[in-house]
């Protein structure tokens, strides 16, 4: 496919369709931890600094409904569940983890550019 072919309506809406979940921030940081290996869903909160339970259950479902990760629930008593990602994931971290580690690479560039650009609207 061409660059260009990127930008055609069709290609938008399969492009925005498959970001719009991947893209937010509980989605990217739920990827990146669960790239470690297995967690439980207590493991995964304690590991994603800032999210709520609910916001947790909400992301893990969307994540599992697109495919990326897993769910196994043991029948033990209480139940436990394990949450992993798919291979579909683990292609996922790749371009997550580029992204997370050219935000911090470029972090100072975009509080300098913020800065300038506040600085000329005041």
């Amino acid at each position: 496919m061409k660059p260009r072919d990127l930008h055609t309506p069709g290609q938008c809406q399969v492009a925005n369709d498959v970001i719009s979940l991947v893209g937010d921030k509980w989605s990217v940081l739920v990827v990146s931890t669960l790239g470690k290996g297995r967690m439980r869903f207590s493991e995964i909160k304690r590991a994603v600094e800032g999210i709520s339970q609910k916001m947790l259950t909400t992301t893990l479902r969307g994540l599992e409904r697109d495919g990326y990760l897993t769910r196994t629930v043991f029948p033990t008593v209480p139940p436990r569940v394990d949450y992993e990602l798919t291979a579909l994931g683990f292609e996922l971290l790749e371009p997550v983890s580029a992204l997370g580690q050219w935000a911090i690479t470029n972090h100072a560039r975009v509080i300098e550019a913020r800065r300038a650009y506040d600085g000329k609207t005041d």
